[in-house]
């Protein structure tokens, strides 16, 4: 065998091994990967409510939400919307394995969550109002729901916290 042969078979089977180490496209750094973004789950859109432009808070679907007035004083910090009530005005819960609500841009209040009380999910609360969708609203953008019963009302984003 000729003088540094051996060598250089030993350096280029050394370097073939490296190059087979990680996955093709690495720079050999040992950083972490980003971690995906939750998408939001609880966005700002411009709607008309009531013959009039404003922007309020809807679902991923585009659905908007909903608070109702009894939810607060000695009902705050509870669901009181059960039974027949949630028929008609089902809750707004985490889904698709969601551990908590994720705000998209425009949505400057404070989201939380409660258990909703008929073991339907987590039901999301937006300022201490807990989230309600009206069963009469067909598409994304419908605000049927607005005033009924003089209770009912979308939610803007620069709504009051309940107290």
């Amino acid at each position: 065998m000729r003088p540094g042969i051996g060598a250089f078979s030993a350096a280029a089977a050394a370097m073939i091994m490296a190059g087979c180490g990680g996955p093709s496209g690495t720079t050999g750094s040992n950083a972490p990967a980003p971690s995906p973004t939750a998408a939001p789950n609880v966005q700002a859109k411009p709607a008309t409510v009531a013959g009039q432009s404003m922007t309020i808070l809807v679902d991923t679907r585009g659905m908007t939400l909903y608070r109702w007035s009894t939810d607060t004083g000695a009902n705050k910090g509870k669901i009181n919307c059960v039974g027949g009530c949630a028929t008609v005005w089902p809750p707004f819960v985490l889904t698709g394995g969601a551990s908590s609500p994720v705000p998209g841009p425009g949505v400057t209040g404070t989201l939380t969550t409660l258990a909703n009380p008929e073991g339907k999910g987590t039901q999301v609360l937006y300022n201490g109002w807990p989230l309600y969708f009206y069963a009469k609203d067909q598409a994304p953008g419908d605000t049927t729901g607005q005033g009924v019963g003089g209770k009912w009302f979308v939610v803007p984003p620069d709504q009051a916290p309940n107290a």
